[in-house]
């Protein structure tokens, strides 16, 4: 019996440039509410850019953010896993020796950025709504660092093949989107462990959506995972069950039961 839904968004519920969220998953979320049956989005993304994405019903589902490093419900903190700040610290020292990378400095509800790029933070406000703070120095922060980013413009993988093997034995790395690779010591797959542990729910009663590499800790966890058919072949014959996009699988599971899924 399915007891909660989380969605990755980025390529799962935001497709092909896709910035907002299509109304009918606001009326899935109240129905699937009514069968007792808990949303909650989770990315990478911070606390006030999913609120401002879910605004219809942000006060009705769960949010696992920052990759899992922090969890909100009802406006509440559940549990955070924040890094270590001298490795934090490290993180973003090695970032910033990076010619043409940007770091992006995660605490429970704002984004510090130490821009090298003037443009950089109006940019990420824009894109995001996330609650940005420009500093001069990680030595500003005075809350838990939860993740540290790096965004390269000329993509993810090759900022990942000079950073992960520096890192790769205590944090985790993922690559989150074409130019972002996340350092956290949570990935989605711990997040969702201490999402179901608060909240008393089996891993097999949740069913997920994912498109991307740093879904796959949570999708390979859950009961009823389903991939985006848009993702990497790779991905594709590790997660047989998929779709094109979520609200297809929630409709049916609305109209015909948890039973109707296994025909996908």
């Amino acid at each position: 019996m399915i007891r909660l839904i989380t969605c990755d968004i980025d390529g799962t519920l935001l497709q092909n440039g896709e910035v907002r969220i299509r109304p009918l998953l606001f009326e899935q979320i109240r129905a699937l509410k009514e069968k007792d049956i808990l949303f909650c989005p989770a990315s990478g993304r911070q606390y006030a850019s999913l609120r401002w994405l879910f605004e219809p019903v942000a006060d009705e589902i769960g949010y696992l953010c920052e990759n899992g490093a922090i969890l909100y419900r009802d406006g509440k903190i559940l549990s955070t896993r924040p890094l270590p700040r001298p490795w934090a610290s490290q993180i973003i020292r090695d970032i910033l020796d990076m010619p043409k990378a940007e770091v992006l400095i995660s605490g429970a509800n704002t984004s510090y950025l130490i821009p090298k790029a003037p443009k950089m933070g109006r940019h990420l406000a824009e894109k995001t709504h996330n609650n940005i703070r420009v500093i001069r120095d990680e030595s500003e922060i005075q809350e838990d660092i939860l993740k540290v980013s790096a965004w390269y413009e000329e993509g993810a993988p090759i900022a990942r093949q000079a950073l992960e093997p520096l890192w790769k034995d205590r944090v985790k790395v993922a690559i989150s989107g074409p130019t972002w690779l996340d350092f956290t010591l949570s990935d989605k797959g711990t997040g969702l462990e201490d999402l179901c542990r608060v909240l008393g729910v089996d891993p097999a009663q949740v069913l997920s959506f994912g498109d991307n590499y740093n879904d796959i800790p949570i999708l390979s966890r859950v009961g009823r995972p389903f991939l985006m058919r848009s993702a990497v072949e790779e991905l594709r014959r590790q997660f047989p069950h998929q779709c094109g996009r979520p609200e297809e699988v929630l409709a049916l599971l609305l109209e015909k039961g948890e039973a109707a899924l296994d025909t996908l």
